[in-house]
């Protein structure tokens, strides 16, 4: 393929002239804003606009096309390059925009956001986007090996990602490119700018992996190309695609800062605009107008029509398969359509209800919850980070996903959690998948920056979270969380539940459901919890969860208020029997989640914790930090501001002071 080779289904426009017009583009948005990263954009626009022109199937009138190619641009501080592609192959995204660079309200942030039109994904923490690519070929995978039949290849795309050595050298995308290997995510295809410079300098300052021998190693197919050589894309692409079972990275060798003659190949270029001079002087030496501001040649804008029509064509002809299809397989279509919206069936809501009265962790009446939730939702696949059979997650009846067998709903995403919560991410992002993964609770400090992410995005995302205080006992302090239910609490868009028994756990896993435009964490004891017998114990039925905190029991003309979570629910029981022998009145609320409880009216808030009740006390095993808003400044918090100890967890609640005597003392003091 040359330069001047005709491009894009008739267009006469060389590539070249298309990548020189997204450097352009690049530098004076990054000019105006005086602000931004310029070496990306002018390095990689070769390899962008050869993928764009001649691979990606993608229709910029249909930005959610189902069987698109998903490109995902994962060094998101170069969002110049992609908002230029956006505008120049036809999607809504103006030279307007373009100019807002940055600016308050824009359709082009610093970063990419993928809540606008053609962002797959919302990316800039180095990693993220890799590892969210690997989710999206994950679930391309699975969803082919569901659903396509012989002669029906109705789910069929690519997953392309750019990614810069920052990428690479972040530790999760060790884990995550490992995981493509062994699950031999073939239609995964990552272009690797090899630029060998960073902000500090050149990369050989801290970055000498041999990038050809680790992914070998990860066992990728690995090809090496001029990054700046129209043909040698081309190629490499093409091989690429023909690998059907090996993920593939594409190593270009590229310059950053490509055509300035000043900075480029240099630090200067990375994350500096460059002075109007040196703009001008790239731009002449681009052969592009330097007087000219966002320059867009009438034979380059021709290239969105072209790409609108390729892609109504595609889409078109998509829907006819579709159509076909559906007359063929009707259940496997009805299934299919259902995923894609997003619609849970009705009956997956009707949980059967937990009526022995044993003793039952929420671990794993979270477990019996999955049994009955996995054949009712298809969308659901879930998987846990090598605590299998401590987390409880894989439901009876489901299977393995693995190369053998690419229609399992289980997956074993091995010690990852960084990587399965950006997996898990991708997966959402994708479309067809309800995402759930398991680990300790204090392993959710690994998986926190792809947590954060997820509510960042408004993912439906469930994070089962077992093992969720100092209630698991032997394991010692290195094991047993304090800390994470408050910062977890501190964190936007997130939703916390922490249930006391097994019914709670129940609607907790509902209200996770439920939760379509956010992630929610399932915070779950190791250890035995008590399902009582609701009726006989004069307590509320478990369904007011939904509330996120609730008035489970309470005598009448109570004066004061316990409040608790969890494990700690069953303390608060034996301290109100213990203050009803002092003739103490008492309303016990559980509260397995603060945000739901925060976002119901101020009504049913003020009725659940009336003002004039100042007597009051919380009680949970981690720190008190998310407890001062209920107690207020009257009240008393039993919770656990240090460290734990190794031992039974009977003996630490004791000596901790969380205990039935200890809530008693608190109320009476």
């Amino acid at each position: 393929m040359s330069k001047n080779k005709i491009n894009h289904k008739g267009s006469k426009v060389s590539l070249q002239d298309i990548a020189n017009t997204i450097r352009g583009l690049a530098m004076d948005g990054i000019g105006a804003a005086h602000s931004g990263h310029p070496g990306l954009p002018l390095g990689m626009a070769d390899v962008g606009t050869v993928l764009w022109s001649a691979h990606l199937n993608h229709n910029p009138k249909n930005a959610n096309w189902f069987n698109r190619d998903r490109f995902v641009l994962s060094g998101g501080h170069g969002s110049m390059l992609i908002y230029s592609l956006l505008h120049l192959y036809g999607y809504p995204l103006s030279l307007k925009e373009l100019k807002h660079f940055r600016q308050w309200g824009s359709k082009t942030p610093g970063h990419p956001e993928v809540h606008d039109k053609g962002i797959e994904t919302t990316t800039g923490p180095l990693g993220q986007g890799l590892g969210n690519a690997v989710g999206m070929a994950l679930a391309e995978k699975s969803l082919a090996a569901r659903y396509n039949k012989r002669g029906h290849q109705i789910i069929h795309h690519y997953t392309y990602v750019m990614a810069g050595d920052g990428d690479l050298e972040e530790g999760l995308s060790h884990e995550v490119c490992a995981f493509a290997g062994t699950h031999q995510l073939g239609k995964l295809i990552l272009f690797y700018d090899n630029n060998k410079i960073t902000i500090d300098g050149p990369t050989s300052l801290s970055y000498t992996d041999d990038v050809k021998k680790r992914f070998e190693a990860y066992d990728w197919q690995v090809l090496h190309i001029d990054g700046h050589d129209y043909a040698s894309i081309d190629r490499a692409i093409v091989q690429a695609k023909k690998e059907k079972t090996k993920p593939s990275i594409i190593i270009c060798d590229t310059q950053i800062g490509f055509g300035s003659p000043n900075r480029a190949g240099t630090a200067k270029a990375h994350g500096e605009p460059f002075p109007e001079e040196e703009i001008q002087l790239t731009k002449a030496a681009l052969g592009l107008p330097p007087e000219k501001k966002f320059y867009v040649s009438k034979e380059v804008a021709g290239i969105k029509k072209l790409a609108q029509a390729a892609g109504s064509k595609l889409t078109k002809k998509w829907n006819e398969q579709l159509a076909k299809y559906a007359k063929k397989y009707p259940k496997e279509s009805r299934e299919l359509k259902q995923i894609l919206k997003g619609t849970i069936p009705a009956k997956a809501f009707d949980i059967p209800a937990f009526t022995e009265e044993k003793r039952v962790a929420t671990r794993a009446s979270s477990g019996q919850v999955l049994n009955y939730l996995a054949p009712n939702i298809p969308a659901l696949m879930g998987g846990s980070a090598d605590l299998t059979p401590s987390n409880k997650t894989f439901p009876k009846g489901e299977t393995s996903f693995s190369p053998d067998n690419p229609k399992g709903r289980y997956i074993h995403y091995g010690v990852r959690e960084h990587g399965m919560g950006a997996i898990m991410n991708g997966l959402a992002l994708h479309g067809g998948f309800i995402p759930y993964g398991g680990t300790f609770f204090v392993f959710s400090d690994y998986m926190r920056p792809a947590m954060r992410m997820a509510a960042l995005m408004k993912l439906q995302v469930i994070y089962v979270l077992t093992h969720d205080s100092i209630g698991l006992g032997e394991d010692g302090p290195t094991h047993q969380p304090v800390a994470q239910l408050a910062s977890f609490r501190a964190m936007p868009n997130i939703s916390v539940v922490r249930p006391m028994d097994a019914n709670e756990t129940a609607e907790a896993w509902k209200i996770a459901l439920k939760n379509t435009d956010k992630p929610t964490c399932l915070v779950l004891s190791r250890q035995g919890l008590p399902n009582y017998n609701r009726k006989k114990m004069k307590m509320a039925s478990a369904a007011d969860a939904q509330y996120g905190g609730y008035v489970l029991m309470q005598d009448r003309g109570f004066t004061h208020l316990i409040i608790a979570t969890g494990s700690e629910v069953e303390i608060a029981v034996e301290a109100k029997k213990k203050l009803n022998e002092k003739g103490v009145k008492v309303r016990i609320v559980s509260m397995p989640s603060t945000d739901v409880f925060d976002a119901q009216p101020a009504a049913y808030r003020n009725k659940v914790l009336p003002a004039k009740i100042k007597n009051r006390v919380a009680i949970e095993a981690g720190a008190g930090l998310s407890w001062y808003k209920y107690v207020g400044l009257d009240g008393h918090i039993l919770g656990l501001d240090h460290f734990g100890a190794s031992a039974p967890f009977q003996r630490l609640y004791s000596e901790f002071g969380l205990t039935a005597d200890g809530v008693v003392a608190a109320c009476l003091g």
